[in-house]
């Protein structure tokens, strides 16, 4: 097993590796086996502070910095990940029981958008704006907004840490993360080291592994940070923006999602089939961009299910170090737990089965239902599982309907042969993002990346973390003199 869990298993505060204080330790488990990886004591109120006086000390310097070698230490930082890449794979596997497929798409992403934060790093730009003054000149700075506060998930944990970290530093601000609690490694410690080994000024980024039973709302009640952003559920986003907007912080929230992949009368079945496949089932169904729904228009509906069904009952759930599986396990037994309970629920509500998956400890087999009734509200809501719900539909405008029956709008796909009737549907759905002939789950660095409704709020990606993560600073200079009233 990989050092990384015997060697990052602390918090790592002001440039320094130390255990935490408090009462109690998060035991890292494997998902799959079992096996205890590590024991971290968990950081405290007091260490939450400690690590947001140290990002707050050394981000003064850091904004001062040449943003030329601000780009040189996210280069090194792109660098070690590409040159670790092996070790690192190891450790998603290990702690989130992740399948060596995502791993893989897991840190292609990573690197990708590290090399974005590389760019990012010049971004900025200031502007002189024309004042109706004489001898007045108004300049426009975009500056950093100080130190972020980060709070990542257990599903991508080391794609959706560094998304905002790298980002925020390259931008000139100081940052405090706290992983999940489930991948307090890869989440949280392995980006420390990176950066650290990197060449990151000690201070500047720091890392607190803890739980909201420590240490309640400090995270984010916290005077220093003026940003949070947050990945996870809407439950806890609608929490987090509450609090932001008690304390005049901005948040950033990236939260789940019911998707739906389309397939209207006209689509290459066989390619939709593919899309859906991978749209619903990729790492467990554990993806807030996931395929919850798969919308079938009746006229294709006979075709389309054989050949879901099909190629689903061939998905191997198993040991994710295994290349040859594609479903591993599920993150924690609750997990498990609350998948398997969602398939009860839509079987006792008149539900079919068409596939039936067992569950033995944290493995999830995949199922497939249908006929749940219209009014079921397993529909509208976000599973976090290898379940999918097909369901048919009769002509666009219902499709559209459907669709949209949602509390959430985060991603979606349609298929058709008709590129532009593609485009035209995806118009009138209410998400963040819409794909046309291909699946639901994407993420690209220069593009705007965030949901409507209960999906969250602002965007990340490219131009996007200027927005989140720099601020506007007028200031203007009076080459002659100004009059005066009085």
């Amino acid at each position: 097993m990989s050092s990384y869990f015997s060697d990052l298993a602390q918090q790592y505060i002001d440039g320094e590796w130390r255990p935490g204080t408090g009462s109690w330790d998060i035991i890292d488990f494997n998902p799959y086996d079992g096996e205890k990886l590590a024991s971290i004591t968990i950081a405290t109120v007091d260490e939450v502070d400690e690590a947001y006086r140290s990002a707050a000390r050394a981000q003064k310097e850091w904004a001062a910095t040449n943003p030329y070698a601000r780009r040189a230490v996210l280069e090194k930082a792109l660098r070690l990940v590409e040159e670790r890449e092996p070790e690192i794979t190891e450790v998603i596997v290990a702690e989130l029981g992740g399948t060596l497929l995502k791993a893989a798409f897991e840190i292609h992403l990573a690197k990708e958008f590290l090399r974005e934060a590389v760019h990012l790093a010049l971004r900025p730009q200031g502007s002189i704006i024309p004042s109706p003054i004489d001898g007045k000149e108004n300049r426009v700075y975009s500056v950093p907004v100080g130190v972020v506060g980060v709070i990542s998930p257990f599903n991508f944990p080391f794609l959706l840490s560094l998304k905002s970290v790298a980002p925020a530093l390259a931008l000139g601000n100081g940052v405090v993360l706290k992983p999940h609690q489930n991948t307090p490694i890869v989440g949280g410690s392995l980006v420390a080291k990176i950066f650290e080994d990197a060449g990151l000024p000690g201070g500047l980024l720091n890392v607190v592994i803890t739980d909201i039973a420590e240490i309640g709302d400090a995270f984010l009640e916290h005077p220093v940070p003026k940003v949070i952003s947050f990945t996870g559920s809407d439950k806890v986003g609608r929490h987090v923006a509450t609090v932001c907007a008690s304390h005049f912080k901005r948040a950033v929230l990236e939260l789940g999602g019911n998707s739906a992949i389309v397939v209207l009368d006209d689509a290459d079945i066989d390619y939709a089939v593919d899309a859906a496949v991978f749209s619903r089932y990729v790492h467990q169904g554990q993806v807030c961009m996931a395929a919850n729904r798969v919308l079938v228009d009746r006229s294709v509906q006979a075709e389309f299910t054989e050949k879901f069904v099909a190629k689903v009952r061939t998905l191997k759930t198993g040991d994710p170090r295994d290349p040859g599986t594609v479903i591993g396990p599920v993150i924690n037994s609750s997990q498990a737990d609350a998948v398997s309970a969602v398939i009860e629920q839509a079987l006792a509500e008149g539900a079919t089965a068409l596939v039936h998956g067992a569950t033995r400890d944290n493995l999830v087999e995949p199922s497939v239902l249908t006929d749940l009734p219209a009014d079921s509200a397993l529909l509208r809501q976000e599973v976090f599982g290898p379940v999918a719900f097909l369901v048919p539909f009769d002509g666009e405008d219902e499709a559209v309907r459907l669709v949209n029956d949602t509390p959430y709008g985060l991603s979606g796909a349609v298929h058709t042969g008709d590129v532009e009737r593609g485009v035209a549907f995806a118009k009138q759905i209410d998400t963040g993002m819409f794909h046309v002939n291909d699946g639901t789950v994407h993420d690209e660095p220069i593009v705007p990346f965030g949901g409507e409704k209960s999906s969250g709020l602002g965007r990340l990606n490219g131009d996007m973390m200027l927005d989140s993560f720099t601020t506007l600073k007028w200031i203007s200079v009076q080459h002659g003199r100004s009059a005066f009233p009085f």
